[in-house]
């Protein structure tokens, strides 16, 4: 599938088309709060955001904020290092592999070390700055999309060789 038209972003917005490979790590001024089995998990503004060209932003918090159980598998970021896997638990529920973080990041990435990203698929909801946000399409790269951000988004089923 060839790759769509970039999106001209509005004021105030921002186009992952323009944002750099290989990504950046940059801080989250605004509070992220998370939501699972009824419960505020995740309610920070030490968060950091992953930019990479095509992709939404990806939100980590610190680890400390929630309750996290190791779980299977690992995966492989040619540029981060190699990510380990989480069950998070909100309430009564248990979200699998729903969380992963880069214990021994690659050099750039050390801010990575303490924090948790999460699938926003896997949540009840995520929020950056009060607003509520949409899950990227597909099932491995868990981007945060809000209206501040457009696209198109890779990750969708067709979107692989973009």
């Amino acid at each position: 599938m060839r790759r769509p038209n970039r999106t001209e972003p509005a004021p105030g917005q921002e186009s992952v088309w323009d944002y750099p490979r290989p990504p950046a790590v940059e801080p989250v001024p605004e509070r992220v709060v998370v939501r699972l089995g009824g419960e505020v998990v995740v309610d920070t503004t030490d968060a950091v955001r992953v930019l990479e060209t095509s992709h939404p932003p990806v939100y980590y918090v610190p680890m400390a904020d929630l309750e996290l159980r190791p779980a299977e598998g690992s995966s492989m970021c040619e540029f981060k290092g190699r990510a380990r896997y989480f069950d998070v638990v909100g309430g009564d529920v248990v979200a699998p592999r729903a969380a992963w973080n880069y214990p021994t990041p690659e050099p750039g990435y050390e801010q990575l070390r303490d924090r948790v990203a999460i699938y926003p698929s896997a949540m009840d909801s995520c929020e950056v700055g009060g607003e509520v946000v949409q899950a990227q399409e597909g099932d491995f790269y868990g981007g945060w999309i809000t209206s501040r951000v457009v696209g198109p988004f890779k990750g969708a089923p067709g979107t692989l060789g973009w």
